[in-house]
């Protein structure tokens, strides 16, 4: 397996502007950017505003595009039978239909101007994206919760989607025009001014740094507005194997099994002996594979468990159809564990970016994973099926996992989200690279919001449009799309 210590690191870097090129740059501007003084760094960002001016990346012009076609190649390698329903959950609403477009948006990021500043991506960076999840130590902190499509690449490109969200986000709930540019203002302003607090801090300090639940409570204007994110945060805290078990298991024939759920939830049909035989040496071989990529301690903690039953589960939007599954163990034959493993396919960004450095897709999403999240679950790990060559990676399943209801959000209640996922995003790409060098580019002023509140707006429309094209595509029997 390849050596993750063996990986450098991804900082930041300024170089051409070409996207491709500038993620592969190995040269000393890359692997040495988070040396030197605050000031020369800082000027460093600043510089890279002449070969990538702000205001260009406010610039929505998208170019001719099948915009199904492109959806269409997306799902190449995925289990056919489920295809239909991406398409299905896609065609709901103008949002679900971006939270499945990520390849759809790369292609046309890829296309226009962008700055030249290159920091480890999350990929996908919507507001659907961000969520409370667990620290080892059992605090709930918040932050970005999604990492299949994880690459370096141009900050902005994470900005950019994020913005565009937010806008899609408050057109469905129907804000007005003025409110929507507000919201991802505060989202840039705050993200901006996140950045120029984490240069000043030490190194370390930044590492250790965590937006933890308390966090977006302080956040929070209003007394009532706390009590719906308490409500979240201890409905999270609540999520976990133990619970799981509860609500998901049952006993078949005298052994505790995954409770079938179809389509979502079911077992790999195995008509014999010799075919269940198969399957469980594949299994096991798989978890002897990934048992390697985890730290020494976890491994002795992982293996007090045994692995008690396997079952396919159907997760997301843009991840329908591709192979995902939920397994349980047991310790002393009453301490549950759910490990889900969801399969690593090449990041949408790699067409348009330099390729991963990692052999294993699965370890790709672990090390983004690692380097973006200011804690990470401690069964983080990865692996392959040998028998058909899929890269996976593995984590806990619903490990105290909470997400906001963003659906019934009034503009406040958004604006203040909005301020949360900025913090969360500012010290994730401060924590991957430099945050000294991301600053110098966003400046002081509103300039870089300006743009970025431009960019989401248009992005908007289009995605809308896009959307109406899926919904006529399917209309018209171009797509079959299941409802589910």
């Amino acid at each position: 397996m390849p050596d993750a210590a063996a990986e450098k690191s991804i900082e930041p870097a300024i170089d051409q502007a070409d996207p491709k090129t500038l993620a592969a740059q190995e040269d000393p501007s890359m692997l040495f950017a988070g040396r030197g003084s605050l000031a020369a760094r800082m000027e460093q960002g600043k510089a890279a505003r002449k070969k990538a001016p702000r205001a260009e990346l406010g610039i929505c012009q998208i170019v001719d595009r099948d915009p199904i076609a492109l959806l269409d190649a997306s799902n190449v390698g995925r289990v056919p039978e489920l295809i239909p329903i991406r398409y299905g959950r896609m065609v709901a609403s103008p949002f679900a239909f971006y939270r499945g477009a990520a390849p759809l948006m790369a292609h046309d990021l890829s296309k226009l101007p962008h700055s030249n500043v290159t920091v480890q991506l999350g990929g996908d960076a919507h507001l659907a994206n961000f969520g409370l999840f667990a620290s080892p130590e059992r605090r709930i902190l918040f932050g970005p919760n999604d990492f299949d499509e994880t690459l370096p690449g141009p900050f902005d490109w994470d900005v950019r989607r994020l913005a565009a969200s937010f806008v899609i986000a408050a057109r469905e709930r129907g804000f007005a025009m003025r409110d929507q540019r507000a919201v991802v203002r505060r989202l840039c302003e705050t993200f901006r001014q996140r950045l120029a607090g984490l240069s000043s801090m030490d190194t370390l300090d930044v590492w250790y740094c965590q937006f933890k639940a308390a966090s977006m409570l302080a956040i929070a204007d209003s007394e009532e507005e706390r009590q719906k994110e308490l409500a979240v945060i201890e409905k999270a805290r609540q999520q976990s194997s133990r619970s799981v078990l509860t609500r998901a298991t049952e006993m078949v024939n005298g052994k505790l099994r995954i409770k079938d759920s179809p389509p979502l939830v079911y077992h790999v049909p195995l008509e014999s002996k010799h075919d269940q035989k198969q399957y469980q040496t594949l299994v096991r071989r798989f978890f002897a594979d990934y048992r390697l990529t985890l730290p020494d301690d976890r491994r002795a903690l992982f293996d007090r468990y045994e692995l008690v039953d396997v079952a396919i589960r159907v997760v997301g939007i843009g991840s329908v159809g591709t192979r995902c599954y939920e397994t349980l163990f047991m310790a002393d034959g009453e301490c549950p564990l759910f490990l889900q493993l969801k399969e690593a396919r090449a990041s949408v960004l790699e067409e348009y970016l330099a390729p991963s450095r990692y052999a294993n897709h699965g370890q790709r999403v672990v090390n983004g994973q690692r380097l973006l999240q200011s804690a990470s679950d401690i069964f983080l790990g990865w692996s392959k099926m040998h028998h058909t060559g899929n890269d996976f990676y593995v984590r806990q399943l619903r490990d105290m996992k909470g997400a906001f209801d963003f659906t019934t959000f009034d503009v406040e209640d958004l604006g203040e989200y909005a301020v949360s996922c900025a913090h969360a995003l500012a010290h994730s790409m401060a924590k991957a690279g430099d945050p000294a060098l991301l600053s110098g580019y966003v400046g002081k002023s509103d300039a870089f919001d300006e743009a970025v509140v431009q960019f989401a707006l248009a992005y908007a429309e289009q995605n809308e449009a896009d959307w109406t094209l899926l919904k006529a595509a399917v209309k018209a029997g171009r797509i079959q799309a299941i409802r589910d």
